[in-house]
């Protein structure tokens, strides 16, 4: 083969010393094959060599490094199909694909609508995929950051060297991209991002990268996320009947780190592989319907459980790769299981290599703290008014709904969102434009997040986290709700947990906190949550706040689950609570499954599996868990005795339930209790049974209505309650 040398006058000096000094904005304008007249000229940085050679169909071409910009390569060459070898100081070569030989990788309608910032699944083209491009494999890379002067992708695959390996800007949309040939899946990378004003930012993760490194490393990783072979077409089919609000729906809430721990190897927590096998096995003997999982999207710092991420795009490394996150949802849906995702759109933290001033600028966030600032978390509030902003948190919805199957969000922390001085005094926060408190902005993004994923996903379902009386928000959207398919009783579960933590002696001067929640109970789709906060932070276990001695604790617990089940609403119920774990949740360990074998707790746990099955077999119990006509008192008003009687009904033929509840420790061997029909009554359910740890004492099995009409019903019957209790009744048929 020939070798030549040659050194054109291409490109101009201050555009080498510019790409040199890692300050060009147009990369491809300098560097790759360019006409300079009608003689084709190519330029190659590498400062990490010390020789470039091009390699052209039957001849090779060394370059002439630059006299005066070390690293530039130039030389007049063919104008044809070439490689690139590298040639180091110390005599190592290396052969390559030239990055700035390729075209752009985004087509015209994905620049529009970027542009436009209506892209509706921008991971399809943001990110780092790996592809094949001009037919060579390897990863494109694509980034929004429209006030950056320069962006460049580094990695141990350039030596983290911003200089090498700039992007291509696209135009308005403030994308930047560039196709990176011979990278693969695994590769590790963030971006460099060179501020307007010439300040170099620290080195940022992925916004939508699919994969994270182990934590505290924080790099972004090459992950492909398709091809995944997915089994679960009947579930997918059918979720919708599984989500409706006349289904039966009752969650396990989960915080994947510390729910069981494989103590013979350091302690780790469960990969995603092994809780597709135990955690879904456990959860449907259980009964529940329904899986809650804690924010899966990567975060860096453990203690936030999940509730301060930064890759949300990325499901935590910490329990294996995407795909595996994905055997997970798979198998959860053979076993006839929902499975939920908490998602956290109201704030992310400032953590360098997140999302904080991301090219320089406040970027996502708002550049007021009065508006961009959270002071409960120290963390940053996004700009849900910035048209881009709001799409990449819908966006990421949709994600989550349609690359991993999820059947509904959880959204956290909505009260937050709404209001603009939320947490904050008078001074410490900027009015809507009408002068209220409303967040105007936040409003239209939660609103467009569920016209968009309920329309794109139908069947799913999601769920706010709201701790204030907001209207409407489990209504739609357009009668002027917020769109959530359900959301949280906050005020059920704060008025409840105060009564039951007060000494029996002194409840009935409380009884009223156990009846208000009927007052607004069918006013939205609510779901009754004792969820991880109520176990944390002090506040000790469920069982460590029932008042009494042991026995009495034990039964005040049976007694309260068994209301909470009784009561209209769907169920959520934070792992630990279903066996009366008896210390507070602690993230850094497993649930004390110890004590799960011992007779009291596993009592406790028999009764939330028998409450589940009675829940999901008797459709009075569920069906119209949001509908008024679906309840009806028997008695509300006995606050003396501490006792609470309801009946549970359905339509057409379903046989109604009654629920009659005991808060003291004192047995009421004949109660008179009103009823809808005379004849027989069957106990399907009684919290005092042995079989929970309870005293055996009840009804024998069933009790006999007779005509006389009692409590505004036409039949009543003579009921024992025993001490601390509850009992279901449904007629015999």
């Amino acid at each position: 083969m020939s070798v030549t040398k040659n050194t054109p006058d291409f490109p101009p000096l201050d555009a080498l010393h510019s790409l040199a000094a890692a300050q060009h904005g147009d990369p491809f304008s300098v560097l790759g094959l360019h006409k300079h007249g009608n003689v084709p000229c190519l330029t190659v940085f590498r400062p990490d060599a010390a020789k470039v050679t091009v390699l052209s169909e039957d001849r090779e071409l060394d370059l002439t490094e630059h006299p005066e910009v070390s690293g530039v390569f130039t030389g007049t060459v063919p104008d044809a199909p070439y490689r690139l070898r590298a040639t180091s100081a110390a005599g190592h070569s290396w052969e390559f694909e030239d990055p700035y030989n390729f075209g752009p990788v985004i087509g015209e309608m994905d620049e529009y609508l970027l542009g436009e910032g209506t892209h509706q699944r921008i991971w399809k083209v943001l990110g780092a995929h790996p592809t094949t491009h001009e037919g060579v494999n390897g990863v494109h890379f694509a980034v929004w950051a429209p006030n950056a002067k320069r962006v460049s992708v580094v990695g141990s695959f350039n030596q983290w060297d911003g200089r090498t390996y700039p992007m291509r800007l696209r135009g308005a949309t403030g994308v930047w991209e560039i196709f990176i040939p011979s990278l693969v899946e695994g590769d590790v990378y963030k971006y460099e991002i060179l501020s307007n004003d010439g300040t170099v930012q620290p080195l940022k993760a992925d916004p939508v990268g699919f994969g994270s490194q182990h934590p505290p490393e924080n790099a972004s990783v090459v992950r492909d996320i398709g091809g995944y072979g997915w089994h679960d077409d009947d579930w997918m089919s059918e979720r919708s009947g599984h989500n409706d609000r006349t289904a039966p729906i009752s969650v396990y809430e989960v915080h994947l780190g510390s729910w069981r721990r494989i103590t013979a190897e350091g302690n780790r927590p469960l990969s995603y592989k092994e809780a597709a096998e135990q955690l879904v096995q456990y959860v449907a003997d259980m009964g529940f319907t329904h899986i809650e999982l804690m924010p899966i999207s990567e975060f860096p710092f453990d203690g936030s459980w999940g509730y301060q991420p930064v890759g949300l795009f990325a499901p935590t490394i910490r329990h294996g790769p995407p795909h595996e996150f994905r055997d997970l949802i798979d198998a959860a849906h053979a076993a006839g299981l929902g499975v939920l995702i908490d998602w956290v759109p109201g704030h992310f933290p400032t953590d360098a290599h997140g999302l904080g001033k991301f090219d320089g600028t406040p970027l996502y966030e708002h550049a007021d703290p009065r508006e961009g600032f959270h002071q409960d978390w120290n963390t940053l509030i996004y700009n849900f008014g910035r048209t881009e902003v709001a799409n990449f948190l819908i966006s990421n919805a949709l994600y989550w709904l349609e690359e991993y199957h999820v059947d509904g969000l959880r959204v956290d922390a909505v009260a937050s969102m709404l209001y603009r001085d939320y947490s904050r005094k008078e001074g410490e926060w900027v009015p809507n434009v009408h002068g209220g408190r409303e967040n105007l902005e936040a409003i239209s993004m939660l609103q467009r997040a569920n016209t968009i994923t309920y329309g794109a996903q139908p069947g799913i379902m999601t769920v706010a986290e709201e701790s204030t009386s907001f209207p409407a928000v489990s209504r739609p959207v357009d009668t002027g709700g917020l769109g959530f398919g359900y959301k949280w009783n906050m005020g059920w579960m704060n008025d409840t947990l105060s009564y039951i933590k007060t000494d029996p002696i002194y409840r009935k001067y409380d009884h009223h906190k156990m009846t208000f929640g009927l007052h607004y109970a069918f006013s939205e789709n609510f779901i009754l949550p004792i969820s991880h906060d109520e176990v944390v932070h002090g506040k000790g276990s469920m069982l460590g706040r029932m008042p009494g001695n042991d026995w009495e604790r034990f039964a005040n617990l049976r007694t309260y689950y068994s209301f909470m089940w009784g009561h209209p609403g769907k169920k959520l119920l934070f792992m630990g609570c279903e066996f009366g774990q008896p210390e507070e949740w602690n993230h850094n360990a497993q649930l004390n499954w110890a004590a799960a074998a011992q007779p009291e707790h596993a009592g406790i746990q028999r009764l939330v599996r028998d409450l589940n099955t009675l829940y999901r077999e008797h459709p009075a119990l569920h069906m119209a868990d949001c509908d008024p006509a679906g309840f009806e008192w028997i008695e509300a008003n006995d606050s003396d005795a501490s006792v609470f009687a309801w009946l549970r009904k359905g339509s057409g033929d379903v046989d109604p339930v009654a629920v009659v509840c005991n808060f003291t420790p004192v047995e009421r061997t004949a109660y008179q209790l009103g009823l809808p029909s005379t004849g027989k009554w069957k106990e399907i359910l009684n919290s005092d049974a042995a079989i929970y740890g309870g005293g055996d004492r009840g009804n024998m099995g069933a009790v006999t209505a007779t005509s006389a009409p009692h409590q505004g019903q036409p039949a009543s019957a003579e009921v024992v309650i025993p001490p601390l209790s509850a009992v279901f009744l449904t007629p015999d048929r």
